[in-house]
């Protein structure tokens, strides 16, 4: 009984591939799921349902590094694990979010700017993606290819981010989608919870989970590069696709959201300025 488990838990020898190898061959599957998603919306002409399957993609992704690798099997299983939880969660949250609503403001402009063209610059932009998908994949991908266990001190550690971090992504998206179904609420800035403290708490616990495979892989060969998920991410938030883009259209859109600019971090929940205390430092 111990040598049939041993050999499902285990992927068979032959088919062990190398970190280069997996990152490739990966990266590869993935170029080819999002151009078959665009072929899909150029019949459904909604750009948005690649939301939902870059997270499905990644926890795939994630499935695939922990049964190819050939690193230790605990720590191949943890990340693993980790990584499709998240990608199930999140790819699901944007599906159904999305389910009969328009097309998500970023596609539409994209489509505005370019016309006729625009088919065309929709694919590069969806493969464009598949590069910061890899990028983030580096972190578990060095983490499941090392060949000893970390400390235990660290798997708890990288347990304990994942939980904070997902719990309260999901926390604050349900308190998002919450606000918005209350018809009195429509055009308001959502100040409850978690978005009291922060612009974007979700975007702050999505960097959050990139921080927890750190730990999986400190003392691995190229365990600096797990460093760069939750950089990456951080990145494409607060700089490219992010936070400019939901914050220029509800500044043109919401009253209120230019006070709410003023007085609340826009990642890291903090205790919100008070308006007196604005003004305040005006006059200094």
């Amino acid at each position: 009984m111990f040598v049939r488990c041993s050999a499902i838990a285990e992927p068979p020898t032959h088919l062990l591939v190398t970190a280069p190898h997996a990152f490739l061959l990966a990266w590869l599957a993935l170029a080819l799921l999002f151009t078959a998603v665009w072929a899909a919306q150029l019949r459904t002409g909604n750009a948005s349902i690649i939301d939902a399957w870059w997270a499905w993609s990644l926890g795939g992704i994630g499935v695939f590094y922990a049964w190819a690798s050939p690193g230790d099997l605990a720590t191949r299983l943890l990340a693993g694990t980790m990584l499709a939880v998240w990608g199930l969660r999140l790819g699901t949250y944007i599906h159904r979010r999305g389910q009969g609503q328009p097309e998500d403001g970023r596609y539409t402009r994209l489509r505005e700017e370019h016309g006729a063209p625009a088919n065309g610059w929709m694919l590069g932009f969806f493969l464009l993606q598949t590069v910061f998908s890899m990028l983030l994949s580096l972190g578990p991908l060095v983490a499941m290819g090392r060949m000893d266990r970390p400390h235990a001190a660290l798997l708890v550690l990288a347990v304990v981010i994942w939980i904070v971090a997902v719990i309260g992504e999901a926390v604050a998206d349900h308190q998002l989608a919450a606000f918005k179904r209350d018809p009195a609420h429509r055009g308001q800035v959502c100040r409850a919870g978690l978005w009291r403290y922060s612009r974007h708490p979700n975007y702050f616990f999505e960097c959050l989970h990139w921080a927890a495979y750190v730990p999986l892989a400190l003392g691995a060969a190229w365990g600096w590069l797990a460093l760069l998920p939750p950089a990456v991410m951080a990145f494409l938030l607060l700089k490219l696709s992010g936070l400019p883009v939901t914050e220029a259209q509800a500044a043109r859109t919401r009253p209120g959201y230019a006070e709410y600019i003023r007085t609340t971090s826009a990642l890291i929940p903090w205790p919100p300025r008070a308006p007196a205390a604005l003004a305040e430092t005006k006059t200094l």
